[in-house]
């Protein structure tokens, strides 16, 4: 397991390293008002992405293990069609992006939604290399694309990015297609004994859970930048969206960690399997996480103001320690919430998302009016603090543990470590 773990974290901070190196061109390139542009359309498609995740995502992983992939295949691939539809005319009936975009973020969602769709497959099939390089198209070549448009065609602007995007996930979803086509036409041996409709409500009842757990988490993780737009401005929402990106990088060691533990714990009935597990990730995640989020507190602002990004972007060291907290909190309730809905407890994880969602809207129109983007970066703290607080909460009454098993103790070092040199 410790094996796979590390490739993905590798793979995701490789690509996270391109993905920083992105937002200082972005900076350079776009401007303050440019980058909040380009955080708006993708909180968007990611809105409408996650919407989609009702048949698909998570849900593929899950059934995977209980039916044939052919029985779960065309439900995960028609449901974002009207998905996506369904969810951008919201999101435009609400303001949340221009007009003008709405056919942009309709395709680019629904290009998004397959890619994921694929990835989870492969991961389904515990092929990690194909989900691995599924992330690398999609995450990577964004950035050697718009450096073309950005300094070769000399196109320094809120479409070429979009440009770039409709280049990488097009490559990223026929790439991920060629690595799954192997399975896709070989027969599986599992039977089923359920019809279709019985299949599809299975899956709809888990993923409307799932959905609305998604929705919940990544509206709290992104509804600040709507409600910053209102109260300040796109160039707020662009050092949010700045200060935000780097502080999250530190997360791809949470989500790389929870997409195997969600494989392990799904493949699993025993209630003490799962529980150990969770507990020995949790501890690695917590270090982990906590190590980095320090690290990066101790650059000085005008690494980013003179170096990095621009003097437009002003105030980015306030914002990362105003989500400091909070990026440490949902870090460490990823892991929980990986644990709710591999054991199929998902409405435990999408009541932790509902919690967060509620303390954001509170906490953010009470401090975003008053402190700007500082306040938003706070908000978005206690509201992730809150999603952990209930998760473990929530996790301490299903298994009978006491909060003292969650804290690290020298054998959890010197077992990490062990696996670590034995190279398990």
């Amino acid at each position: 397991m410790l094996k796979k773990i590390l490739g993905t974290i590798g793979t995701r901070y490789l690509i996270a390293f391109l993905n920083l190196m992105l937002i200082f061109i972005n900076a350079k390139a776009l401007g303050v008002e440019g980058v909040g542009m380009v955080g708006i359309l993708l909180a968007s498609v990611n809105i409408a992405v996650v919407f989609n995740g009702v048949l698909s995502g998570n849900t593929i992983v899950y059934f995977m293990n209980r039916y044939s992939m052919h029985a779960i295949l065309l439900p995960a691939y028609a449901w974002p069609l009207p998905g996506s539809g369904i969810a951008c005319g919201l999101m435009s009936l609400f303001g949340l992006f221009p007009n003008e975009y709405f056919a942009d973020i309709y395709i680019l969602s629904l290009l998004s939604s397959y890619i994921t769709n694929n990835a989870r497959f492969l991961l389904g099939k515990d092929k990690i290399t194909g989900f691995n390089l599924t992330y690398m198209m999609q995450g990577g070549l964004l950035f050697f694309i718009l450096l073309y448009f950005y300094y070769v065609a000399n196109r320094q602007e809120v479409a070429s990015y979009i440009y770039g995007l409709y280049i990488t996930y097009g490559i990223a979803f026929a790439g991920s297609l060629l690595l799954l086509l192997p399975d896709l036409v070989r027969k599986e041996g599992k039977a089923v004994n359920k019809p279709f409709i019985t299949i599809l409500k299975e899956m709809f009842v888990y993923g409307l859970w799932g959905s609305a757990d998604n929705t919940a988490e990544v509206l709290t993780t992104r509804l600040n930048y709507f409600l910053i737009q209102r109260f300040a401005g796109l160039s707020s929402v662009g050092l949010l969206d700045a200060g935000t990106k780097i502080s999250e990088s530190v997360w791809h060691i949470s989500r790389s960690v929870s997409f195997i533990e969600y494989g392990s714990v799904a493949k699993t009935t025993d209630p003490v399997e799962q529980r150990n597990t969770t507990l020995k990730l949790f501890k690695l995640t917590f270090c982990a996480i906590a190590f980095v989020t320090v690290c990066i507190l101790f650059i000085p602002e005008w690494v980013y103001t003179e170096y990095l990004f621009s003097p437009e972007f002003t105030g980015m060291r306030k914002v990362i320690f105003g989500l400091a907290t909070g990026i440490v909190a949902l870090g460490c309730n990823s892991i929980l919430s990986s644990f709710f809905i591999g054991s199929g407890k998902i409405r435990y994880s999408a009541a932790s998302s509902g919690v967060g969602l509620v303390t954001l809207l509170i906490a953010g129109y009470l401090l975003i009016p008053l402190y700007g983007v500082v306040g938003s970066a706070i908000s978005t703290s206690i509201a992730f603090c809150a999603m952990l607080a209930f998760s473990l909460t929530v996790f301490c009454r299903l298994t009978g543990i006491s909060l003292r098993a969650f804290i690290p103790d020298k054998d959890d070092l010197r077992i990490i470590l062990k696996r670590i040199q034995k190279g398990i």
